[in-house]
């Protein structure tokens, strides 16, 4: 979980660091730096998997930051030794999917299309719809689909019910048969 990338693609944060003289190129390299070097540091057997997933804020039903990934799709995508990218697509606030074309080939992109935050379901064509359009950047066999991030980033949990929250994954199984099989 990497809640820390979003400082460099939400205006706001990004606005906060520069003022406070922080580099920013400098350190989303430094972060870079720091995943690439905790990866290298894994035992990895030649079955092991390893993910990203770049968490907006996720409590109380609430989110913490917007904006769209381009600001640091080519340089994450491109140096990040990650097998998946766990992205957060749930609503406009995340911007396109254009930026999905920085991915690597063979890299896997899994579309947090499925908030966490609401109780109402997506609708299954919308979904399946907005993975077509993300198929424009990145192949089928590489996109995948999940949640937006996990039900609560805190113990204080999101604003739905357990019902809603096996409803939501009920969805995503749904809609991953429905495009994968």
């Amino acid at each position: 979980d990497a809640p820390s990338y979003s400082n460099f693609f939400d205006r706001k944060r990004h606005e906060l660091l520069q003022q406070s003289g922080i580099n920013l190129d400098e350190a989303l390299s430094a972060a870079i730096a720091a995943d690439n070097a905790m990866i290298d540091g894994i035992n990895r057997r030649a079955d092991t998997v390893i993910g990203i997933h770049f968490c907006r804020g996720n409590k109380r039903s609430a989110w913490g930051a917007e904006g769209s990934y381009e600001p640091i799709a080519d340089k994450v995508f491109g140096s990040l030794k990650m097998d998946r990218y766990l992205l957060e697509f749930d609503s406009e606030r995340a911007g396109g999917f254009e930026p999905l074309r920085f991915v690597p080939t063979g890299k896997t992109v899994v579309l947090g299309l499925i908030t966490t935050k609401e109780p109402e379901l997506e609708s299954v064509d919308e979904l399946l719809r907005r993975i077509e359009q993300a198929s424009k950047y990145v192949p089928m066999e590489n996109l995948a689909v999940s949640t937006q991030c996990g039900f609560a980033s805190a113990a204080s949990g999101n604003l739905i019910s357990w019902d809603d929250m096996r409803r939501k994954l009920e969805l995503v199984a749904e809609v991953a048969r429905t495009v994968w099989g």
